[in-house]
């Protein structure tokens, strides 16, 4: 597997890109319960098949890369990426979990998302420890809803793997807009990171230049405005207010939504909103990956600048 910090993109490998599609890498035709049952008594699905559907069933989209290393951090053994990506096809091909890959105008994505199959969600019904909520129409979801949640999982590893001070992750953390009654989710996930008596929780909001991304934008921060703005210690969970986090496709994106939050008077009184990319993630540490956009009292300009936060380290 390709490390971190040997990976030289420009470009976010979840970054939008011009005339993008999800196309199909499935299996098609019939898999019944009893060949899938079948694989099981004889050892071809063993506890290595069913924690990788444990963390399908938990992110909901996941490519194999992230796959692997949230096997290595929990613990499981597995030798080469090649091996698990072997496990990843006989899955696929008994209808326990299906693929996709992109494709755009510059042409085939280089890595297949994993999600949810009928067979999968039979198989983890029948487990006490886990629930699955899934369903046939959440693989339908678009382009850019996918690799916002693959963009989250790339930040949750990145916490897991390079944060000494990481207590804990939510995939998909739940918060309310008490006075426009709704309920909405950080696409980007949560974590929780304690030192000592010292503890804090992110939030990340990951946006992408999807078609009318400005116009989504403003709703999400509209929720999270309302949600700051009447928050009380135990809403949601949070004994304190949590740190929001927007997680841009570049710095020129940050940037762009920078502008376009202040222009539109939606910031956040009660906290300082930091902002962070997709490559970022990949750095050795993390200390200096999120930055603020602050007024310069000389120039009367706004500034980018990096916030160094030791707990980060």
């Amino acid at each position: 597997m390709v490390e971190d910090n040997q990976i030289k993109a420009q470009v976010s490998p979840f970054a939008i890109r011009k005339g993008e599609i999800k196309t199909f890498d499935g299996q098609d035709g019939y898999v019944s319960m009893n060949q899938v049952v079948h694989k099981i008594n004889i050892g071809h699905i063993t506890d290595i098949h069913f924690a990788i559907l444990y963390l399908v069933n938990e992110f909901e989209f996941i490519t194999s890369r992230q796959l692997m290393q949230m096997l290595q951090i929990k613990g499981y053994e597995v030798k080469s990426q090649d091996k698990l990506n072997n496990k990843l096809e006989g899955l696929v091909k008994s209808k326990i979990l299906t693929r996709y890959y992109f494709t755009s105008d510059e042409g085939k994505g280089i890595y297949r998302i994993y999600c949810l199959e009928k067979m999968g969600k039979y198989l983890l019904d029948t487990r006490d420890d886990v629930e699955c909520k899934w369903q046939p129409t959440d693989n339908t979801k678009p382009v850019a809803m996918i690799k916002k949640r693959l963009a989250g999982n790339q930040v949750i590893i990145a916490y897991l793997n390079k944060v000494k001070a990481y207590e804990s992750y939510t995939p998909k953390p739940a918060l309310k807009a008490k006075t426009l009654g709704k309920v909405f989710k950080a696409s980007g996930g949560g974590i929780k990171l304690t030192k000592g008596e010292k503890s804090i929780q992110f939030l990340f909001e990951v946006i992408r230049r999807e078609d009318d991304w400005q116009n989504k934008l403003t709703d999400k921060i509209r929720m999270y405005k309302d949600f700051y703005e009447n928050f009380v210690p135990g809403d949601c969970g949070y004994t304190a207010l949590p740190q929001l986090i927007i997680v841009c496709e570049d710095e020129k994106h940050i940037a762009e939504a920078f502008k376009h939050i202040v222009i539109n008077k939606l910031e956040i009184d009660k906290i300082n909103l930091y902002f962070t990319t997709d490559l970022k993630q990949n750095s050795d540490t993390l200390e200096d990956t999120l930055v603020s956009i602050k007024l310069d009292p000389d120039t009367q300009k706004y500034q980018m600048v990096t916030e160094k936060i030791k707990l980060l380290s």
